[in-house]
This record gives structure tokens, sequence and C-alpha cells, in this order.
């Protein structure tokens, strides 16, 4: 504090350290001079002067000095800072400042916040802020200002407004604070508001971009990533977006270099801020040729992110050719764009399109410009990774379809109808297959496999299988022999891609498979799986159950023996096969599967078609999220009028006796055209029956698209067709045989074994 002294006259006669810090002057060089030395006059009445001559805005407080009545002198005092500067630096703030004082009325506004709020402050003095600004934030404001008023502590808050003094809304950033004294009772309330728009958004930018990286590419879709990218930006930064993708993406191929001039999009996605506007031009999945004028075919040719008010001349000039989208803009009050091109590793696959209309009064900035660059590379990446997956998914999904039976395979023995369904919800293609194999004595043969994995890898693997299958029945191998040598060649497939001593079974060439052979004269199916689900029957009853049939170990782990069970099945039997997708899912026990599919297939009468749709439908979860292959066969049988037996004993003179039989066979058939050859074709096997083998002999001719001749014996020895020389007495007749017939061939059952030979039945 400056304190001096005066006698009555105004000289100084006393003069503080306090008054030399703050004019300059020492005490010897004051002594006896007049105060008015001290003073200087302006606008804002006396203040002091320094020693230099500068004015320093201080006014003295000046206080008389008494002794008794008589004059004594006068005392000066003044502080550092005085009112002046306290209230040149309140008006002054670059900030809005407003003080209130504890029942919330106005007290003093500095010349920022007059001007933000458009009110002098001789307008609001004594007020409350609710008085002259209506609004929920307002209300929100003031309810903290009491509360500052009463807790003594501070608050903060922040929120989105349009002041009477500003033309759009900013962010403002407000604390309230409150003035205390020495004793810490409250006597004001101070509130300090910012306008912190930049920095707002900047951190609605980076949260948009912190956003994309989680919702954008959780699935592995084209048409789906395309929708995440406008799901993120709408409306949290554009009130309209749209995704246009070169066809090409879409077929999972990389799109060849965009030329310059008109651009042929598809459209991926849009999505508009109100939901009960459609705004869109295109629709979803539409081709549109984006005239060169647009920023769209511009950014794509160049590469290049493009920033516009819609009064720009490339924007009106583009507008001037694209009516419809024109009148779109100006019922919408478009008034700004961002076009930016999908570019992911180099190659260019389509462009985004940002829009601002009047409900967003803030036009896109060039911060916008550099966000929606990052938001749409981000995307960018995970659209190509969708494509990627889209083409894989395309080649494995065309291998799979193009190994598995075309259509149904008409068969006297079965009447059969099969799906295929790759798995949905983003999973790749995976390896299960099925089959039906058309067998010798009208017999045929039904298989369903899957193999571990996903992907090219699985769906060829299932190939190999497949193809090994169908070499291994067709030497007529019974169900549990075949899978035995299928487990050999996965087991050696292992060994042949490791390169470890000892390897182990790689889980993408595991697999399970059931094999079964139905034979309609008999009405048997023979059938054995390897860690597969075991199948259904249906009776025609209706009655339905699982068959209960020895698992055996998935194929790969090698010298494990399989077991196979044979079933009589009546005429008109339901027999399914399927892969473990049809029945057990995350969300599913594999029991509670197979009693929804039970109840399915008990039913009869059904078409089989409208059967597996059934099934689908009924029993599979959707999406679902691993393959399913499903095969249903409904059983048919050769009645007496079709297959025709005899049992001859171990005689040579019973050859004749054969032919005769057989020959009274084919005239009761209507076949005597076929008499003479398969009186021949009887005679050989017969004969060699009786020659090479011991016990009974059974004949059998079976009546079905073909004519077949049977002749079993209990010789395991298989006979061998070989070329006879001159010399020799026999060893003709299998080859003649052979030449007589469409086919011939050995199988071996439990007893022995059964030679055949197939005619057609038009000679």
């Amino acid at each position: 504090m400056a304190v001096a002294v005066t006698d009555p006259d105004g000289h100084v006669t006393c003069w503080s350290n306090g008054a030399q810090r703050l004019l300059g002057y020492a005490a010897d060089e004051m002594v006896g001079r007049p105060v008015t030395d001290l003073l200087a006059e302006g606008g804002d009445g006396a203040t002091l002067r320094h020693r230099d001559g500068r004015r320093l805005g201080t006014h003295p407080t000046v206080c008389p000095l008494l002794d008794g009545e008589r004059l004594a002198g006068f005392l000066l005092t003044a502080a550092p800072g005085d009112s002046a500067l306290m209230r040149w630096a309140f008006d002054q703030y670059p900030r809005a400042v407003v003080l209130y004082d504890r029942d919330g009325r106005l007290l003093r506004i500095n010349e920022e916040m007059a001007q933000a709020i458009g009110h002098t402050e001789s307008e609001v003095r004594g007020l409350r802020l609710t008085d002259f600004m209506q609004g929920p934030t307002y209300d929100q404001n003031e309810e903290l200002i009491l509360r500052v008023a009463v807790t003594g502590e501070p608050e903060y808050m922040e929120h989105v407004v349009k002041v009477p003094g500003e033309t759009t809304a900013h962010a403002w950033a407000v604390d309230m604070f409150p003035l205390k004294d020495t004793d810490g009772r409250v006597h004001a309330v101070g509130l300090e508001a910012c306008d912190h728009s930049q920095l707002h958004g900047s951190r609605e930018r980076l949260a948009l971009l912190s956003e994309a990286r989680t919702r954008i590419g959780t699935s592995l879709d084209v048409a789906g990533t395309a929708q995440e990218l406008a799901d993120v930006a709408v409306p949290r930064f554009a009130d309209f977006v749209t995704v246009d993708l070169l066809d090409a993406v879409f077929r999972g191929e990389l799109p060849e270099p965009v030329p310059s001039g008109p651009a042929v999009l598809r459209r991926a996605a849009h999505l508009s801020a109100d939901p009960q506007v459609r705004e869109a031009v295109l629709a979803i999945g539409e081709l549109h040729t984006h005239p060169a004028t647009s920023p769209i075919a511009r950014c794509l040719s160049t590469s290049r992110a493009e920033l516009h008010d819609v009064t720009d001349p490339e924007v009106v000039r583009w507008l001037a050719e694209d009516p419809t989208r024109a009148a779109q803009g100006r019922a919408y009050g478009t008034h700004s764009l961002i076009a930016v091109p999908v570019r992911a590793r180099g190659t260019t696959l389509g462009a985004v399109l940002f829009l601002r209309h009047a409900r967003t009064p803030a036009a896109f900035t060039h911060d916008d410009l550099a966000v929606t660059e990052d938001l749409v590379a981000r995307a960018a990446i995970c659209l190509d990774n969708a494509r990627r997956y889209t083409r894989e998914r395309g080649l494995a999904l065309t291998l799979q379809r193009n190994l598995l039976p075309r259509g149904p395979t008409p068969h006297s023995a079965l009447e059969t109808a099969a799906r295929y369904q790759p798995a949905g919800g983003g999973a790749q293609v995976g390896g299960d297959w099925f089959d039906v194999i058309p067998l010798p004595g009208a017999r045929v043969g039904l298989v369903v496999g899957d193999v571990v994995g996903h992907g090219i890898q699985a769906s060829a693997t299932m190939g190999r299988l497949r193809t090994a299958v169908r070499t291994l029945a067709d030497i007529d191998l019974p169900p549990d022999e075949l899978l035995t040598h299928l487990d050999d060649i996965v087991t050696h497939a292992a060994y042949e891609e490791s390169t470890d001593t000892v390897p182990e079974i790689p889980g993408d060439l595991g697999a399970t498979c059931l094999y079964a052979v139905y034979d309609p004269a008999s009405r048997t199916c023979t059938l054995a799986r390897a860690g597969h689900p075991a199948p259904v029957l249906a009776h025609p009853d209706g009655t339905a159950h699982t068959v209960d049939l020895p698992a055996g170990p998935p194929l790969g782990l090698g010298s494990l023996p399989f077991e196979a069970i044979e079933l009589t099945l009546p005429e008109g039997s339901l027999f399914a096969l399927f892969t473990d997708g049809l029945i057990e899912t995350r969300n599913r026990d594999i029991d509670e599967g197979y009693n929804v599919l039970l109840r399915t297939l008990a039913r009869p009468g059904q078409p089989l078609e409208t059967l597996c749709d059934n099934v689908l439908e009924t029993v599979s979860s959707q999406p679902n999220t691993d393959d399913i292959a499903l095969l249903i066969a409904r059983t048919r049988a050769l009645d007496e009028d079709h297959v025709a037996s005899w049992d001859l004993p171990s005689d040579p003179a019973i050859v004749a006796e054969a032919r005769k039989h057989a020959s009274g066979c084919l005239s009761a058939w209507g076949l005597d055209a076929l008499a003479f050859v398969t009186e021949l074709v009887v005679s050989e096997l017969v004969t060699n029956a009786i020659r090479h083998a011991t016990g009974p002999i059974r004949l059998r001719l079976i009546k079905d698209q073909r004519l077949i001749c049977e002749v079993s014996d209990t010789s395991g020895t298989t006979p061998h067709m070989r070329r006879a020389r001159l010399s020799d007495e026999g060893g003709r007749g299998l080859l003649l045989v052979a030449q007589l017939t469409e086919r011939w061939g050995t199988r071996h059952t439990p007893s022995g074994k059964t030679i055949w030979a197939e005619q057609v039945l038009t000679p």
C-alpha cells in the first residue's frame, strides 16, 4: 500500500516505502513538495502519475486528519491495482464472464458476454438468467448457479446452444465458481463461458474415428460393411450418406482401374438422419452411371477427396445434368458435401458421398474433410476384406457344388432328395457332402460326410474323399471295409503333408462319414459310420427313431475298426442321413435337435422335396453357423415279378436245369430276346461255381433297369479274366461273358462271393 501524509496546505510531510515503489519518488524527493505534483487529470477523474510521467490509472483515497476540530493535514492511500484496473480486466476479459448474487440475480457482465447474449448490462442487471434466456439448458444453468451459492463448490457443464449473439449453435464450456471472503462465506457466484466449438469438434471427430474402429468390419459382407460405414457417419457427422461401389466388388473380383469420365457404380448402402425421409435417388443394389461432372466420378478418377459448397461452379454444373438429384437437394436444403474415393491396397473400390442439409447449418470444413478421409480409409480395408472373403467363399462354394450331385439320382431302389446349405453369418464354406451311388444288383449306396475345417482346403479335401468313396464303392466293398480303406487314405494324406517324424492328424484333414448300401431285392440296408451322427429311420406308419449304429472313430485316426449293422426296411421307409450342422448348434443340445428332426420326419406321405425344405426350416437354426448336408431316401422293393432265385446243388448235371430256369423266367418277363446270351452267362457262371467252389450255389435273376444275373457260392476266391492260349482247354468263359454283357464283376459277402453280369433290356 502506498501511504503519504500532508500538512493542511497539501505539502508532503511523510512518504512510505510503498509510495516509493508505486510512484518512483524517494522520500527526500517528495517531502515538502505539494501533493498535486503527483496527480494527473483524466476522463475518469484524478489519478496518480509516475515519476516518469505516465498515468498509472490508480485513484488515491484521501482522508482528512483532524486535531480536535482543527484540520491537521491529509492521509493519502493507494493500492497498486485499483478498481479501474479491475474494471478494465473484467470488461476486456476475452471470455464471457458474469457475476450473480446469492439469489441468482445478475450483478455484472463483461463486454464479451453482452455481445454473446445480445443485451447490455443495464438491460439485464438484477434479472435471473431464465428471465431473458429460455430453454432447458438455461434452466439447468440457473440450478447450478444457485447450487454453487449454497454449497460453495464449483460446477461445470457443457452444452451446445445457439445464443442470440450467434448465427449457429456453438459448443460452450461453462465454469461456475463461488466468490468468498476471508472467512469462506459466499457473497456471489462467478460464471465463465468459453466457446470451445473447435475443441468440441476435434473431440467429436476423434470419437467418430474411434467408434468406426469398433463398428465397421464386424461382418464379411460387402453390403453389410458399407451399411456399417453409413450407420457410423449418420447423424453424428452427416445428414445423408451414400456408398456406391464398382460392380466387380460385389462379385469378389478385383476392379479394373477407373478411367476419367462417367462412372458406373452400384449402390451398396445409404442412410438419412431422418428415418421418415426417403431422400435417396437410387435404391440399394441399383446400378447408376454418375456423369463425369459429378464429384463422385471426379474423385474416382483422381483418387482425391473433394469438399464443396452447393454454390461451387463444379456442383452447379453437376446438378444441372442431374435434375432429380438437384430437386432432392433443394427439398432438403443441402448446402455442402464431401466426396471420398474408397481405396484399399492401391485399388479403387468405389466412392462415398457425405451431405449436410438445413438441419445441420454448419457446413463441412477442411477438418471434416480430413476426418472423412480417415473414416473411409478404415472402411475401405474392411470392404476389401469383405470382397476377398466373397471371392474365396464363391470359389469354395462353386467347387463344393460342382463336386456334389447336380440333382436327384433316379433309381429303382430308392427315391431320394437332398439339400446342401452353406453356413451363414459370415462363416466360410465347409466340407459337408453327400452322394448317391448306383451299385450292381439294383442296389444303391448312400453316403454323407463332413470334412473338418472351412474354405477351399475343406472343399478340395471333400472332393478327394468323395472320389475315393466312389472308387471304393465301385469295387463293391461292404460299408465297414470301405470306411477302413477311406481311413487309410486320410491317414496317409496326413503323413504326406506333415514334416514331423510322428505327425499329428491336422484338423483340416479329419473327417466323418456314414456309408449305407440298400438292396431292394431283400429290402436290407447295411451301414457303418466313422464318427458321424447316427441316421434317422421313419417307418411307413409314422414312427421314427434314431438308428442304433456303433459310432466308430472319425477318419484319420488310423488302425481302429468300424462295425456295420444290417437292417430290414419295410417298403416306403424314410431314411435320413445328415451332417451335424443340422442338429447341433451353439444354442441347442444335439439331443434336442434329434427330437425336432424325429417329429418332422414322422409325417408319412410328404413329397421328399417338400420334406427336405421342412426339415431345414424346422430343425436348422437361422442363420446356421455350420454347413448342412441332408439326404433323405424313401425305400422301394423289388417284388417277385422282378426277382427270381433258385438254390442249386454243386453238381455239373444241374447246369442244364439252371439254363432252363433262366429261359422260363425270361419268357414270363417278356424278355425272350435275351434268352440266348442269358443262358450262356448262366452256364459259364454256374459251371465256374461248381468247378472252383464248394457248398450250395444260388442263381438269381433281377429285372430292373437292366437284366442282372447273379451266381453266389461259398468260396472267397475271386475269378480273374485272362487271355487263354491256343493250347488251353479252358479260360475263355469270363472273356465271353465280358464280351456279351454290358459289365460284370464280383462282390464278397459274409458267406462267400457273388459274380454278377448285366445286360441292357433292349439288345
